[in-house]
């Protein structure tokens, strides 16, 4: 039986937070820095296997921010994960990203999480935005 990781993503505007994805693991203890890795990878990953559908991820790959108000995409670019990794964990060093495990937030990247078989461990990630002009 896997240790499942529900995965949360929340904003500071007030709503409720969203199912993200769902993880599972082997083993009993993961870091946060596995959890983003994972996470990155999936997203990244089933963005790549589909034909153009919107990119819908912790972190927007570099050269996208300017697509975002595009409904369509004229072509399907593939995007790298192991980059999207690098910024994602930039993010979450930078207080960019949160990241609250039960209602605990973690520090480091190394922080390990403790997993519970049979019942999913919510993770919320809190996306910060910077203020335009602040």
């Amino acid at each position: 039986m896997p240790y499942t990781v529900q995965l949360l993503d929340e904003t500071t505007t007030g709503l409720k937070p969203i199912p993200a994805r769902q993880l599972d693991f082997d083993s009993e203890t993961v870091t946060i820095r596995e959890l983003i890795r994972r996470r990155v990878y999936e997203e990244c990953t089933e963005y790549n296997a589909s034909n153009g559908q919107r990119f819908r991820g912790l972190v927007t790959p570099e050269g996208m921010e300017r697509q975002l108000n595009i409904p369509t995409t004229p072509h399907h670019r593939k995007i790298d994960w192991e980059k999207q990794y690098a910024r994602a964990q930039e993010a979450f060093q930078r207080n960019g990203i949160i990241v609250l495990v039960g209602d605990e937030q973690a520090d480091e990247l190394d922080e390990t999480v403790t997993l519970r078989l049979g019942e999913p461990l919510e993770v919320t990630f809190l996306k910060l935005v910077p203020l335009v002009g602040g």
